[in-house]
């Protein structure tokens, strides 16, 4: 694991240690030391921690004119055993909100689980981004069918071809028009 780090060709465009409006302005990274760990295998240095055991992300785009931010995930999404969705939201995703951030588009690939426990951070998130949207985007199979297990597609648009992105040959801008006309399409 400590051999997946995040997307990193978009670095020219957006840094969330750059941002004064992000959660993570001002963090310093090593390439070198290796501190984060998910289930005692340690995970590359650029992710960013959450506070959760098993989460991690990194906010590869922000774009508060547009208001969307685009994040990668990586590890095991556990709100069973530790509650991740209320990380998320309480110290990412509540933050972004008060932002004007209200289009969310989260890359899945790297999450490996999904444990379901209740929908109340879900419904609260969707609630917040009323005038928005909450994309998941390339997550694993599996995951997507315990998400319409625990009815969290109620709350995120999937599956179809939002989970067909080759998204890293796209600049941020391109992706979130492509994932914004799709939405549309399902929500129109």
């Amino acid at each position: 694991m400590h051999s997946i780090e995040p997307h990193w060709s978009w670095r020219a465009f957006y840094t969330a240690e750059n941002d004064p409006k992000s959660p993570f302005f001002g963090r310093e990274y090593s390439e070198f030391e290796f501190q984060d760990s998910i289930y005692n295998f340690v995970i590359h240095p650029q992710w960013d921690d959450i506070e959760s055991q098993t989460l991690f992300l990194k906010i590869l785009m922000a774009d508060y004119a547009q208001k969307y931010a685009i994040i990668e995930l990586m590890g095991e999404w556990n709100d069973t055993l530790y509650n991740d969705v209320m990380f998320l939201k309480r110290n990412i995703i509540d933050h972004l909100v008060d932002q004007g951030i209200t289009k969310f588009i989260l890359i899945g690939e790297n999450v490996l689980n999904f444990h379901y426990s209740d929908d109340s951070y879900y419904e609260e998130w969707f609630e917040d981004v009323e005038e928005g949207w909450i994309a998941a985007i390339n997550f694993r199979d599996h995951v997507l069918t315990e998400f319409k297990e625990g009815n969290i597609d109620h709350y995120f648009l999937l599956d179809g071809k939002l989970n067909a992105q080759d998204w890293r040959t796209n600049r941020p801008e391109q992706l979130f028009k492509k994932i914004e006309a799709l939405v549309q399409r399902r929500i129109g």
